[in-house]
């Protein structure tokens, strides 16, 4: 934990720089607003505490500005409402009064640097993926967690991070997709001043604020090629320049990479340097889909009605019998990110003892009880599954090939690529169906579908 205070308020925030190194933080101090954004332009920081008298609503514009993503709580003497309302205003987190409190200190830091996004599981398919994480977070080979949108691979990633014999160093996150091609190798390697319009002063990158810890490269598929080269001297000989730099800079990190997309594929089709994926895909970790871990939905969503109640001051409700069998049946395209936003919405649309299904709704606001778009896909493949239990696979295959010459007006070459099967392989099912005595449509026609029921 890097602690950056701004300010000296008498005394008062040395006192509480002492309380929080005694709770582990690292603590930076600086007398102004403008040595303290030197500070973080050297060293980074994961909070920012702050004299109320000085003027939070600069340090907030400018860290915006430079896109420094540090959060700021702002402190003063006494229980000024006016000077709380106004450093909420201007940015701040948070106010804390001083004298400082160490147990509120103390639970200040906790929250800063406690992860919110809890790591939980029930599935044995996610078990084999959790203990190959475990295996291998303690060394410092680079891993690729992959899986689609919304599965938990940064959660998965700060878990191996927690595990590592880093976990005490910084854990530094970048979202490759969120940040523009022109300003994200800026981002990763930092920039000496004038380097480019809007460089005020050097600023070190991600790379160095995650020295001696782990740098997370969060959905790396989107990374410009180009940048990918560099990317790739910084990984095989831990040293990167920064822009506008003419010194090479050691960096000691891991890294740790996501991607929704196969890179392999993405590595063929030329938008993906392959000896980049080498370099990353030490390990690799598949995350499985929400629908693939059927153990894991009723886990979670237990876990979201909690932390959701908890976070909006509301009485921990249980799911009803009706609102947990929603919930299991779902198909949860959107995975667990979907989940989670369905759970939140669920609280607090509950009116109840439980959350029942009325509360279990889409964003648009319709009940999946009363058939949304997922509830109907759900009750359509049971449907199908129903249809075909008490049949011959070749009944099956054989419906399966008239039904698709049906929707195909009797193409049969348009059918077979449809079917993933030759057209001489589907000539001869007709040929078979004909002997039979079974009718087949002619090129141009359709078959009597209640001929074949």
């Amino acid at each position: 934990m890097r602690l950056l205070i701004i300010g000296r308020l008498n005394g008062e925030l040395v006192t509480a720089s002492r309380i929080a190194m005694s709770r582990g933080a690292a603590v930076t101090q600086a007398d102004g607003i403008e040595q303290g954004l030197n500070a973080l332009r050297a060293k980074g920081a994961d909070l920012v505490m702050v004299e109320v008298s000085l003027s939070i609503r600069t340090l907030v514009t400018a860290l915006a500005d430079e896109r420094i993503r540090t959060p700021v709580v702002a402190c003063g003497t006494g229980t000024d409402a006016k000077a709380a309302v106004a450093a909420i205003q201007a940015g701040a987190k948070e106010y804390i009064p001083l004298p400082p409190d160490p147990e509120l200190i103390a639970a200040v830091l906790e929250a800063v640097t406690a992860d919110a996004r809890s790591f939980v599981w029930r599935d044995a398919s996610m078990e084999r993926v959790v203990k190959l994480a475990e295996q291998v977070a303690r060394s410092d080979a680079s891993v690729l967690i992959t899986g689609e949108s919304g599965t938990g691979k940064e959660v998965l990633a700060r878990y191996v991070h927690t595990r590592s014999n880093r976990a005490q160093k910084p854990f530094v996150s970048v979202n490759c997709a969120a940040i523009p091609d022109a300003l994200l190798e800026s981002e990763l390697f930092g920039h000496e001043k004038g380097a480019f319009t809007g460089a005020v002063a050097r600023r070190i990158g991600r790379f160095e604020e995650a020295n001696g810890g782990t740098l997370l490269l969060d959905e790396i598929s989107e990374m410009d090629v180009r940048l990918q080269a560099k990317l790739l001297r910084a990984l095989q000989e831990r040293v990167i320049d920064r822009v506008g730099g003419t010194q090479p800079v050691k960096v000691d990190i891991r890294v740790l990479a996501t991607s929704n997309r196969n890179l392999a594929e993405e590595a063929r089709k030329g938008t993906f340097r392959e000896d980049l994926l080498y370099r990353l895909n030490v390990v690799n970790l598949r995350l499985p889909p929400l629908r693939d871990r059927p153990s894991d939905i009723l886990e979670l969503a237990g876990h979201f009605a909690r932390k959701y109640a908890e976070a909006n001051g509301i009485a921990p409700r249980p799911l009803s019998a009706e609102a947990r069998r929603l919930v299991a049946q779902n198909p949860w395209p959107g995975n667990v990110r979907e989940l989670e936003n369905t759970l939140h919405r669920a609280v607090l649309l509950a009116s109840g003892p439980e959350i029942d299904a009325d509360a279990i709704r889409s964003p648009e606001g319709e009940a999946l009880a009363s058939g949304s778009p997922a509830a109907r896909a759900v009750q359509a493949a049971e449907a199908v599954t129903r249809s075909f239990v008490g049949r011959s696979l070749a009944d099956v295959e054989r419906d399966l090939i008239l039904d698709t010459l049906d929707h195909c007006l009797g193409n049969r070459t348009h059918a077979a690529k449809i079917l993933g099967i030759s057209i001489r392989t589907l000539r001869n099912k007709l040929n078979e169906y004909t002997g039979a005595g079974i009718p087949v449509a002619e090129p141009g026609h359709t078959r009597g579908l209640a001929a074949y029921g």
